[in-house]
């Protein structure tokens, strides 16, 4: 008799989404290599945020932290335990955090990070045809040689001064965008509930 694990061929199937996404986004963060700054050990993109995760996106990231060692995941856990602390004590109406995965400035899941994660760094076109840029942006980063910080826009001045054919584009790369039903039926996926990284752990 041949048992089918429904739950392993999800998990291949989301494989397969990420296998896409990543190769979608690769070609985005290539083209605008001008102006992204990224590099491993800077950790912004990490951190006072919420960082909003799936279902699906919870467990495959929880595989992840399973392959590292004992005492990485030790540290994770006292992460975990110390936000969970100041969430209670908080009276925020939106409670932002340092993702419990970075440790040492470095995300200690890279491989297993979630939608959010990999779309970090890129400017998103909005729905009403508006162009957002990274919260880096204003910290010096990713597009910060061509943007206008006060009006918060590309600065024609500045992308001219650069001398690059490469312009400074905004994708659609929202959360929403890329965990919408159309993926899910593309890939054969359920993305499922999503909310705040941390209110998985509760």
């Amino acid at each position: 008799m041949i048992v089918i694990d429904e739950q392993n061929i999800i998990i291949r199937n989301y494989i397969a989404y990420l296998e896409f996404l990543n190769q979608k986004l690769s070609k985005f963060f290539e083209s605008q290599k001008p102006y992204i700054f990224c590099k491993k050990g800077c950790g912004q993109c990490c951190k006072h945020s919420q960082f909003p995760y799936s279902a699906i996106e919870f467990r495959y990231l929880l595989s992840g932290a399973l392959t590292l060692d004992n005492k990485t995941q030790k540290k994770i856990e006292l992460n975990i335990k110390n936000i969970l602390e100041k969430k209670k004590k908080s009276r925020a109406k939106k409670f932002l955090y340092d993702c419990p995965f970075l440790i040492d400035n470095v995300c200690s899941v890279y491989n297993y990070r979630g939608v959010i994660c990999r779309t970090f760094g890129l400017m998103t076109s909005t729905e009403n045809q508006k162009i957002k840029a990274p919260f880096c942006a204003f910290k010096g980063l990713n597009y910060s040689n061509v943007l206008n910080l006060r009006k918060k826009n590309i600065s024609v001045r500045k992308f001219k001064k650069l001398n690059t054919t490469s312009e400074p584009l905004g994708f659609n790369v929202s959360y929403k965008y890329l965990t919408c039903t159309d993926y899910e039926e593309a890939f054969n996926i359920k993305f499922g509930e999503s909310k705040p990284l941390i209110e998985w752990f509760l």
